[in-house]
């Protein structure tokens, strides 16, 4: 594990700010934001679907604004669930994201919720052992 520091701190306020200006009920209950190697942050909602199979996790979007903008090199990534009372809690990627992060650099952070009000980092490859590769 990683220590978190201040620009994780702000990361995770990133994806809550997001979720918080964009939650819709049944639409988007996820944020998620992420930080680039050089420096920038991205942050995004997820696409809910009526049809599982075609919603689109958080993580993804954020990932997909980066690479739009030009961006190929990833830090720390953090993902944030939406509650009842408008705010919002630090949650784990689910396994199509943690494959999809580690795609896109296996030496990426991800920021986890660690009891009330404190949060872990670990790298990707942690949460995903004996990783799925092509070669």
């Amino acid at each position: 594990m990683n220590r978190v520091d201040t620009k994780d701190i702000e990361l995770i306020e990133a994806a809550k700010q997001m979720i918080r200006a964009r939650y819709k009920e049944g639409k988007h209950h996820v944020g998620a934001a992420v930080r680039t190697k050089s420096g920038k942050v991205y942050a995004a909602v997820n696409l809910e679907a009526y049809i599982g199979r075609v919603a689109v996790c958080a993580e993804a979007i954020a990932l997909g604004k980066a690479i739009s903008e030009g961006e190929d090199g990833f830090e720390t990534i953090v993902a944030v669930l939406a509650d009842e009372e408008g705010d919002a809690r630090i949650v784990s990627p689910c396994g199509i994201c943690r494959e999809l992060i580690s795609d896109y650099g296996q030496e990426i952070h991800v920021l986890l919720p660690q009891g009330q009000e404190e949060y872990s980092k670990t790298g990707i490859l942690e949460l995903l052992p004996a990783k799925y590769k092509r070669e």
